[in-house]
């Protein structure tokens, strides 16, 4: 059995991964260059092209698989290979981050022959972003008074496009934010942090569209994402002081009224298993989730 030279993603990976990703469109957050390549960093995952399918390996002791990207045929090819990559190991074959159109494609492929446990802790809240935006209706009431609040309580406000010329004032307001919110005791909020900064100084390279949010002239607040296909925008990272009360719905609210509009959905991505995060991403009503499981084989 040949060996397969998995790599870590680096920016001159850029165009190959969105070549493959855009072959095999998907509401997947991790679907996109942006969120592969800053995470790789802390997860250790690893990529390689086989049978003309982007997969990615992620850096466990036991090897997992991405659900291959590519077209359809070289996607079954790419899934022959990784079997018999793993039989060959005497180790169960398995796949990661498989989301319910992909299971559905393979079931079709091996009708009953593999099973999968979709987890919850990493299923994409996915918004319609109409009504993010406008945030109508009896249910998002409560949305509503906070912007009013803010508005009224910030009455010089102000939103604007994240670009070179406040660039730094974001990483000042980001290491603020780090500082306030005990991140160097936290591993996955100093992981999460890595990541924030790591977006802004690679905000021109990877084709990253943001917002800033200002009151009383300060950065209150910024957000960062991109087009994650073509009826979807994916929201990556969104950080607000919480002293200032209703900065994170403004900051919200205006991003996707400046810059997601193009789209018809949102996907504002998971809640990591955190019961306070999933409190307030369910609270924005989402259309549905985008549900990610694990598949390994039937009686395995």
């Amino acid at each position: 059995m040949e060996e397969v030279n998995f790599k870590r993603p680096e920016l001159e990976d850029q165009a190959l991964i969105r070549s493959y990703f855009d072959k095999a469109p998907s509401r997947s957050c991790e679907r996109t260059f942006v969120d592969i390549y800053l995470w790789s960093r802390h997860y250790k995952v690893t990529f390689a092209v086989i049978e003309d399918a982007l997969v990615f390996r992620d850096g466990g002791k036991t090897p997992a698989f991405s659900y291959p990207a590519g077209e359809p045929q070289n996607v079954k090819r790419a899934i022959e290979f990784l079997r018999r990559y793993m039989e060959a190991r005497k180790e169960p074959f398995k796949l990661y981050n498989v989301t319910e159109k992909h299971f559905e494609q393979l079931n079709e492929w091996y009708p009953d022959e593999f099973e999968i446990a979709y987890v919850r802790d990493i299923a994409d809240y996915i918004y319609e972003t109409e009504k993010l935006a406008t945030l109508a209706g009896k249910k998002l009431h409560g949305k509503r008074n906070h912007i009013n609040k803010f508005k009224k309580t910030y009455p010089d406000w102000s939103y604007e496009p994240l670009c070179d010329e406040n660039m730094e004032e974001c990483f000042q307001m980001a290491l603020k934010w780090r500082n306030a919110n005990g991140c160097e005791e936290d591993p996955e909020k100093n992981a999460e942090m890595c990541v924030t900064l790591n977006a802004l100084r690679l905000y021109r390279e990877m084709d990253q569209v943001g917002g800033v949010l200002r009151v009383n002239g300060e950065v209150a607040a910024f957000t960062i994402g991109e087009r994650l296909c073509e009826d979807t925008f994916v929201v990556h990272i969104e950080k607000a002081f919480a002293e200032i009360d209703g900065a994170y719905p403004m900051i919200n609210q205006q991003f996707v009224q400046h810059e997601c509009m193009d789209y018809k959905y949102v996907n504002r991505e998971d809640d990591a298993g955190s019961e306070g995060l999933r409190k307030a991403k369910l609270s924005y009503r989402p259309a549905f989730l985008e549900q990610k499981g694990i598949v390994t084989k039937k009686g395995v």
